[in-house]
């Protein structure tokens, strides 16, 4: 599958990469505008934040289920801290949408409920995310996917049976492109959580989808290696500074140098795919011939001597009688005189 969010293509023949801004902003446009700057710098193609209101995401006494150390008050719910986060609305996201515009950057949104996907489309967005718990939200998934914008469906806590859900609602309902972004739902994720082999799975059953990843390990080397499992599309949360403070994953977020070094890693892994196939690739062909070996004389040998293994060795190079011919040249004669260390060739043996 391909398609394009704005400007950007989305196939299996170049990488994506997003930073997840999510709500790193902490309610400041200027925050806002260095995240995008930034991203930019990093080498980001999509920059992507989070619209909701807390009232309409979480019922007040929700207990928060992740590590929240970057939470500037250790007790709360999930309602208190998604609160101090939920300030901006159509004034402040198109103000965001166009810095995006102004640097070359596409924005992206993951809107938490109908309300917020329609002011986004409003406000001219070109596609969406679907956060991993909205993937079996029956209205919001009919709703998202009639607007018929390319959608990156996230898949943390779900199986096979979930995604497919999403899939046929999505189909049934629009039918936009999608791309399925594997995800662990654990800030931060464990290497040994990551679950990378899942994307085989997941292609096994989904197979004209394009893979993506929603990555929330800390490094910048494991969510890259997932390219060799067929992902294209990477989403990393991101920030200006670690040590920001409201929102809790500015310490879990890759800083702009990072984030560099996170793009470089997947281009990387992407150049090292190949074909796909074992064959002989044209810049072995060199080694190839250097390197293998021939059939060589080990002493001199006259002309109607009959060929026996030991009159034989094989040595570099491979420009000669291969070894593995061996069985078919002994009994055979010489038809001219040969010198030790000869590389022996079809056109030394006698015609039978």
């Amino acid at each position: 599958m391909e398609f394009n969010i704005g400007k950007t293509n989305c196939s299996s023949d170049n990488i994506v990469i997003i930073a997840e801004a999510g709500v790193n902003y902490n309610n400041s446009l200027d925050i806002g505008e260095k995240l995008i700057i930034s991203a930019k710098s990093a080498g980001c193609d999509i920059i992507k934040f989070q619209t909701y209101k807390a009232e309409k995401l979480v019922v007040k006494n929700s207990e928060r289920f992740w590590n929240w150390e970057g939470e500037e008050k250790p007790t709360g719910s999930q309602y208190d801290s998604y609160k101090l986060l939920d300030s901006f609305g159509t004034k402040e996201y198109r103000r965001l949408k166009e810095i995006c515009d102004f640097n070359e950057i596409e924005f992206l949104s993951t809107p938490f409920d109908e309300e917020s996907s329609d002011m986004l489309i409003d406000i001219g967005i070109n596609g969406f995310k679907i956060a991993s718990c909205d993937i079996t939200n029956k209205n919001l998934l009919k709703h998202l996917a009639n607007h018929k914008k390319p959608l990156l469906l996230s898949t943390g806590a779900s199986t096979i049976e979930d995604i497919d859900y999403a899939l046929k609602l999505i189909r049934e309902n629009g039918d936009p492109p999608v791309c399925i972004m594997h995800c662990t739902l654990s800030y931060p994720t464990k290497t040994e959580d990551a679950n990378l082999s899942a994307l085989l799975d997941i292609n096994k059953n989904f197979g004209d989808y394009l893979l993506g990843l929603s990555d929330h390990t800390l490094d910048y080397l494991v969510g890259p290696s997932s390219t060799l499992y067929g992902s294209r599309v990477f989403e990393k949360h991101f920030t200006i500074d670690k040590n920001l403070k409201l929102s809790a994953d500015h310490w879990l977020s890759l800083d702009p140098d990072e984030m560099k070094q996170y793009i470089i890693n997947c281009n990387e892994f992407f150049k090292s795919i190949g074909s796909g196939k074992k064959e002989l690739l044209s810049n072995e062909k060199i080694a190839h011939k250097n390197a293998r070996r021939s059939l060589v004389t080990n002493k001199k040998l006259k002309k109607g001597h009959t060929i026996s293994d030991k009159d034989l060795i094989a040595k570099r190079p491979g420009t000669g009688i291969s070894p593995k011919e061996v069985d078919d040249i002994i009994g055979k004669k010489i038809s001219i005189d040969l010198d030790e260390d000869t590389i022996l060739l079809h056109e030394y043996l006698a015609k039978n």
